[in-house]
């Protein structure tokens, strides 16, 4: 594993490479994410995209955070929905992820539910419908964060996401929990 330490003094001394962005995909790419579907109703119409950058923030309050590209289509409209809701994608959903994800997928069915009167996609393992409390732009991406008003799950295994393709968790040692 290759690793590099940085202080303040040599980080000041050294001349470092031009930055390369696709080499730094390829690296985040290496931290292993679940797979969500951002939603929101905005003017009568149903709006989603995938997005495998959702966190929790606070326990108290409850505060989950979303970031999203300032060039998509669900940035320019949350602001003026402030409810967002988050679908954690199900084994078996990748299709729906690839879908919200603008790659579409010919004969594609999937079924919203409501919370809160916010669409969430029917059976994914965990439900989150957050009211925007704060929002922070950051770089290329701006980050929302959200109040929890209601969420629910479901004993189900999640679709996750590592080094740009879809995986399923494993578990060898279901018997030892450390």
């Amino acid at each position: 594993m290759a690793t590099r330490e940085i202080t303040m003094q040599s980080f000041a001394q050294e001349s470092s490479p031009p930055f390369n962005s696709r080499e730094f995909r390829k690296a985040m790419g290496k931290f292993a994410t679940g797979v969500s579907v951002i939603t929101t109703q905005h003017q009568e119409h149903t709006h989603g995209m995938t997005a495998n950058a959702f966190m929790s923030v606070s326990l108290d309050p409850p505060l989950v955070l979303v970031s999203l590209d300032n060039r998509s289509h669900m940035h320019r409209i949350l602001p003026a929905t402030g409810l967002f809701g988050v679908s954690v994608l199900a084994e078996g959903q990748e299709e729906i992820s690839n879908h919200f994800a603008g790659r579409s997928v010919d004969g594609l069915r999937f079924n919203f539910v409501s919370r809160r009167n916010v669409p969430l996609l029917e059976g994914a393992v965990a439900y989150f419908v957050a009211r925007v409390v704060n929002v922070h732009a950051a770089g290329d991406h701006t980050l929302y964060v959200g109040q929890v008003k209601h969420f629910e799950s479901v004993d189900a295994r999640p679709l996750l996401f590592y080094s740009g393709g879809y995986e399923r968790v494993s578990r060898k040692n279901s018997g030892s929990r450390r």
